[in-house]
């Protein structure tokens, strides 16, 4: 039997209505940390999703890496999120909440009295972060010069990330994704340009993939290995990362996935917002061979794919079974109905780019609907 987009799917035991997911997001308008009344409304608008990912949420202050973003260490970002997934939950719909530790990504205004981002070694990113300034105007900056972790304080981002994972499913989440990808903290320990260390977490891909592997075991052994999933982005240059021999890093990263019956990893083809076909080492990377490393070591998570998927290429990725899931990103933004457009092969609302960043309820909530019967209240 052919599987279609629109099939409902067991996601370790938690039912799905299709197998179309909203992609974690950052949108920059939670102030203090705290996810508002219009991020409720932001994410109950999308509940049709089969599955919703939230945008990267910060495990710790230490944590964070752009203004407003939201957090999971205080009640008051709790409760916001308590209303998030209620409200998301009332709709019909599943969320799961990124867990997110930005690393280097960061600067010293966002750090805990003003401190130096940390990362596995002190190498600055050519990269840049979103920063509000006195006037409330947002823009781009560089970010800061990191120090390196001392390995004496990494059980305790460890511990962040176990604590971070236990406050989401008090906060009624379905779930959590653990970010490895596009550059934070975890793929800054896997990639090569990123981690000099000459330490156990260092040098070897199986000393650098060391801190990967920690950070799971305590989300999986904390709330249980089918609540939590993985997203990784193998040859993404995002955030200045590379890595000359990314085939061999991240299968093995996929087989040790395997032996936690994890919810599902979720793989970013490509370029992060960008080419599909953006190669790092002297050969494209083989997407089909990374699946087939994970299922012959053991894995049996969903698969799910994402990067630049357009309705067609969505429906033959699943029809063809290269993955059980599809996560959309930018279409979701602006198209908060966007399961039954796809269904529909309705016309997509294209989305406002200069809205994407902070800012108020214009480019957020108040993108049209097919047919205002089914905006939510």
């Amino acid at each position: 039997m052919v599987m279609t987009l629109f099939d409902p799917f067991d996601l370790s035991g938690l039912s799905l209505a299709n197998r179309v997911v909203m992609a974690p997001l950052t949108r920059n308008r939670s102030p203090g940390a705290v996810p508002q009344p219009a991020t409720v409304t932001y994410y109950a608008q999308r509940a049709s999703a089969g599955l919703i990912i939230t945008e990267g949420t910060a495990i710790s202050p230490q944590g964070q890496g752009y203004a407003n973003v939201p957090g999971l260490y205080t009640r008051e970002a709790l409760n916001g999120w308590r209303a998030v997934t209620q409200a998301v939950h009332a709709g019909g719909g599943r969320i799961v909440v990124q867990l997110w530790h930005v690393g280097r990504v960061s600067h010293n205004s966002l750090q805990p009295d003003g401190q130096a981002p940390v990362a596995p070694s002190a190498i600055q990113a050519q990269s840049k972060t979103y920063l509000i300034d006195a006037g409330g105007q947002g823009g781009f900056v560089p970010v800061s010069l990191p120090r390196a972790l001392e390995i004496s304080e990494l059980p305790g981002i460890v511990e962040d990330y176990r604590r971070a994972a236990r406050a989401a499913i008090t906060a009624g989440f379905d779930g959590v994704e653990i970010h490895a990808a596009n550059g934070y903290l975890i793929d800054q320990f896997l990639r090569s340009n990123s981690n000099r260390r000459s330490d156990d977490y260092g040098g070897s891909i199986e000393n650098r993939a060391r801190f990967l592997f920690e950070v799971v075991r305590a989300v999986s052994d904390e709330i249980g290995a089918v609540r939590t999933g993985i997203r990784l982005s193998p040859v993404t240059p995002a955030n200045d990362m590379f890595d000359p021999e990314p085939q061999l890093l991240f299968e093995y990263v996929v087989r040790g996935l395997a032996r936690d019956a994890l919810s599902y990893i979720h793989v970013i083809e490509g370029a992060t917002g960008g080419a599909r076909d953006y190669q790092q080492g002297s050969a494209p990377f083989d997407y089909a061979a990374l699946k087939q490393a994970y299922r012959d070591a053991g894995g049996k998570a969903a698969w799910m794919l994402n990067n630049g998927y357009d309705p067609v290429r969505a429906r033959q990725t699943i029809e063809t079974g290269q993955a059980d899931l599809v996560s959309f990103g930018r279409l979701f933004i602006s198209n908060p109905d966007l399961v039954e457009r796809l269904r529909l092969n309705a016309l997509l609302t294209e989305p406002d780019s200069s809205t994407f960043y902070g800012g108020g309820e214009h480019g957020y909530i108040d993108y049209p609907f097919l047919h205002s019967s089914n905006k939510p209240l």
